[in-house]
């Protein structure tokens, strides 16, 4: 059975656990290095603060064991600050995890209160149109080689996969759309790296 470990140091972790068990994937918490000694299938990183999640990540020594599984092929789904700890370049900050080909600008809509919803038609996820959530999100500023751009809004990019990492600017967790989730779900199936990568 599949199985997903979500990080859970900030952000929206119960919602994508929640969007995971409504698409009948079992997933757990990520909270401490001895949580990823269990083997797993993929990974999610949620939105939240990226200075702070990258800061956590490097005080409880999960960043580089996270990013050798991650170049290794563990399929892996950031969201909105998830993008920002993925991304090898960040505007005004230092990259985290840095393993996606991406140049990203960090709170590219505004502040909070310049949160906004919209939708968009993203063939390569789903058919029919997907609520797009953004919340004081990052938009992606350039994609390097190997880049796939899966959706562009108002002439910025706010979804992309590269191999086995999917990022978003937005929250498909925060709606009750799970396109996203059963796309990511594909990735994994479709990942060479079964069984699960451990870390190493």
């Amino acid at each position: 059975m599949m199985k997903v470990g979500i990080l859970a140091l900030q952000g929206a972790f119960a919602e994508h656990k929640q969007s995971l068990c409504s698409i009948g994937v079992d997933s757990f918490e990520i909270r401490q290095k001895k949580d990823i000694e269990q083997p797993f299938d993929g990974l999610i990183i949620p939105g939240g603060e990226s200075t702070v999640i990258g800061k956590l990540l490097r005080k409880l020594d999960l960043l580089e064991p996270l990013k050798s599984m991650i170049e290794n092929g563990m399929p892996v789904f950031g969201t909105c600050a998830g993008l920002i700890i993925l991304a090898k370049n960040v505007e005004g900050e230092e990259s985290h995890i840095g393993t996606m080909n991406i140049t990203v600008k960090r709170n590219a809509y505004g502040k909070q209160i310049d949160s906004f919803s919209d939708t968009a038609v993203i063939e390569k996820v789903s058919p029919n149109p997907v609520p797009l959530v953004f919340i004081r999100a990052p938009w992606i500023e350039s994609a390097g080689d190997g880049v796939e751009i899966l959706c562009e809004l108002n002439g910025h990019i706010v979804a992309a996969r590269q191999e086995n990492m999917l990022v978003t600017s937005f929250h498909p967790e925060l709606t009750k759309d799970t396109a996203f989730h059963k796309y990511f779900a594909d990735i994994i199936k479709n990942s060479s790296e079964t069984p699960a990568v451990r870390a190493v």
